[in-house]
């Protein structure tokens, strides 16, 4: 039998981009069977796009700081709803990387709300504003929203206020930090998920990319240090998992680890892995049979604090 290697891609339906979970996407199967497969899976796809996915303005009258009235003047978020009866009673905020100058709004987007809706949790997609049109609290005041926005949507999105949480991926990570160090009564997440992520803006781990996109050339080394996350911790801060690799040359692992201790001291709970081999911005890792365990142990842990069954 001839074997192959099967790579499910999005499907456009409708205008409409679809993302076949990642966890589907490897096969070792024959010719046949992988049309086969190939069909189920874009049967399934068409069938997940027919539930109440919709996309929301944060800001119908305009964001606050506006500079325009383009898309990217815009930040919305991408509701993805789980099936009704795997349903978790759980939300994620996701918070796409690419270094505040872009969005992975597949790898780090719709995949990740396809992985949790498999998990009965609804995915929350964030599109932010970015540098270097837009610097901080811009990112902040966008994650803030979207989590108040899903909080006083609960009852629509059968989830449960305490329940919403904010999973960020490389400079998506840097602003759920924030987002996990700076927040009000109504805008705290209960719990946060950093893959990869930027922690640091001071040397010498910053990711300067990221840095000058949210801050500029010349930041105030007062607002560098504000938003250098490992430095705002606090025993408020939520519980927190992280997954980074040795091998990451872009943001070094340090990032995550200097939170993991400053967590430690500050008493709040938190799990991190970090995997020898890996490059930056791997999102699931489907294709690595090593790097793919990952979000097994992110199930496990979301498990343990009771967020899906």
């Amino acid at each position: 039998m001839r074997l192959i290697y099967v790579v499910l891609t999005p499907l456009q339906t409708a205008g409409r981009s679809f993302a076949i979970p990642y966890a589907l996407g490897q096969l070792n199967i024959g010719k046949q069977a992988a049309r086969a497969a190939r069909v189920a899976m874009v049967a399934l796809v068409v069938s997940a796009s027919a539930m109440a996915q919709r996309v929301e303005l944060l800001w119908t009258e305009g964001a606050p700081g506006a500079l325009g009235t383009e898309d990217r003047d815009k930040p919305s978020i991408t509701i993805y709803p789980p099936a009704a009866d795997k349903a978790s009673g759980a939300a994620v905020v996701i918070g796409p990387g690419g270094g505040y100058g872009g969005l992975s709004m597949e790898k780090e987007g719709s995949h990740i709300a396809a992985w949790l809706n498999e998990r009965g949790v609804v995915g929350v997609v964030l599109k932010y504003r970015l540098g270097p049109r837009y610097h901080h609290p811009a990112p902040l005041d966008d994650a803030q929203r979207a989590l108040r926005y899903v909080r006083a949507h609960a009852d629509d999105l059968r989830i449960k206020p305490d329940r919403v949480g904010i999973w960020g991926f490389s400079a998506g990570g840097h602003l759920a930090s924030t987002a996990g160090t700076h927040f009000d009564a109504g805008s705290r997440p209960d719990f946060l998920i950093l893959a990869y992520p930027v922690i640091t803006f001071e040397p010498p781990y910053a990711h300067q990319g990221s840095r000058r996109n949210l801050l500029g050339t010349e930041p105030d080394p007062k607002l560098v240090h504000s938003l250098s996350s490992e430095t705002q911790v606090t025993a408020e801060t939520p519980p927190t998992f992280l997954f980074h690799t040795t091998g990451d040359k872009t943001v070094p692992p340090e990032n995550s680890v200097m939170f993991y201790l400053a967590l430690r001291k500050a008493g709040v709970a938190a799990e991190m892995h970090i995997y020898e081999r890996g490059n930056h911005g791997v999102g699931l890792a489907p294709a690595d049979p090593v790097l793919a365990t990952w979000p097994g142990r992110l199930e496990d842990w979301l498990k343990l604090r009771g967020y899906v069954k």
